[in-house]
């Protein structure tokens, strides 16, 4: 799929809904979620498998406890989580029941993300919700998630979990009207930019940030949900949710939103796993030699070509590969906990064994668990 009109034969999407279109004033707005739902279950009539990654939890809880203003603390938001849930989901099932479509609740925490096995069983999971004829309503789970394990924003969410499906499409629905060539709201002559073919670095280094009272994401976390998808072979496209009829004109090809081109050599879903999912928990920084070999081929990263290790980790977790002048380009699972990986740095395989005390793997991180972001 390289352009709008390939949309048309979409069988699988996830669709992002989020805050700034759920939420009106301090509480969900019912009318425009039952308008979106008749549009989503319009698409499963049509033979579209669809799951919704929803956000509007914490402020249909802020609602009903009637809190003023957005909980600040961690324990507040997760209770006023628990209280909006449940309301949340109620809604969602009412609303599909009104087609005869069951819902399915789904919440998930970065920890899972983190577990191999777990994330399989989040996808058996949601497959099995598919073959049953259930719509699966995904959502971060806020009512236990702390910043370690939080996955950040429902924008992120929702470009794993497409990942996870490999979905044909990813739909992030917002309050605007896709991705502007500059600032709309401080740019009358601002122009929607239609298609974007490669999210680059330029790009999200140019994008705002958060905007809204009720929602974390900005333009750049949709961004970065949009390489990540665009990076699995999933197409994504940015839109407003706001208007009426904005998911049916997105499925039936016409120009709506902001459409992020699939990569062509889209990575495997493992490897989008290893690059864009996991929780990062370190750094290296690679001389120019390593640099070079990394980008250039399929090769392993040796001790040999690291100048310094940062931050604690253990094997198995995934680190950052910089080049010399301190910008990532890679990421990986690493072999040595971060302590043996100091004593290693810079060091020769041979030396290896007389520096650890023991015998280890050659590589820092096998080529097989290696994934270079650009280039």
């Amino acid at each position: 799929m390289t352009g709008r009109d390939a949309i048309t034969g979409v069988k699988r999407a996830v669709i992002k809904l989020g805050s700034r279109v759920l939420v009106s004033g301090d509480r969900i707005d019912n009318a425009r979620l039952a308008g979106l739902v008749d549009e989503i279950a319009a698409l499963r009539k049509r033979g579209i498998e669809v799951a919704v990654v929803t956000s509007g939890a914490v402020a249909s809880g802020r609602s009903r406890l009637g809190l003023k203003e957005k909980p600040k603390t961690i324990p507040l938001k997760q209770a006023a989580a628990a209280v909006g849930q449940s309301l949340l989901m109620h809604t969602y099932a009412t609303e599909f029941g009104r087609h005869g479509t069951a819902v399915g609740q789904v919440l998930l925490t970065q920890q899972v993300v983190n577990n191999r096995q777990l994330f399989l069983n989040a996808r058996n999971t949601l497959e099995t919700l598919f073959e049953l004829g259930v719509v699966p309503i995904i959502n971060e789970n806020d009512t236990v998630a702390v910043e370690e394990i939080k996955l950040g924003d429902n924008d992120r969410l929702s470009a794993i979990v497409a990942g996870l499906l490999r979905a044909d499409l990813l739909v992030i629905l917002t309050d605007v009207d896709g991705l502007y060539d500059r600032n709309p709201n401080e740019h009358r002559d601002a122009k929607r930019i239609s298609l974007v073919p490669q999210v680059t670095p330029q790009l999200k280094a140019a994008a705002g940030g958060t905007g809204s009272d009720v929602g974390l994401g900005g333009m750049r976390t949709k961004l970065d949900a949009a390489e990540t998808a665009t990076k699995g072979g999933t197409a994504a496209v940015v839109a407003a949710g706001v208007k009426p009829g904005t998911v049916t004109r997105i499925f039936a090809g016409e120009d709506e939103g902001t459409f992020f081109a699939p990569d062509p050599k889209g990575v495997s879903a493992r490897h989008q796993w290893i690059g864009y999912s996991l929780q990062v928990k370190g750094e290296l920084v690679l001389d120019a030699g390593a640099t070079a070999a990394l980008r250039g081929g399929k090769k392993s990263l040796l001790p040999a070509g690291v100048r310094e290790v940062r931050g604690e980790f253990e094997p198995g977790d995934c680190v950052k590969c910089l080049s010399p002048d301190g910008s990532e380009f890679a990421r990986g699972l690493i072999a040595y906990n971060s302590r043996d990986a100091q004593k290693i740095a810079g060091h020769r395989t041979e030396e290896l064994e007389k520096l650890l005390g023991y015998r280890g793997v050659d590589e820092l991180i096998h080529r097989d668990d290696l994934v270079i972001l650009n280039g």
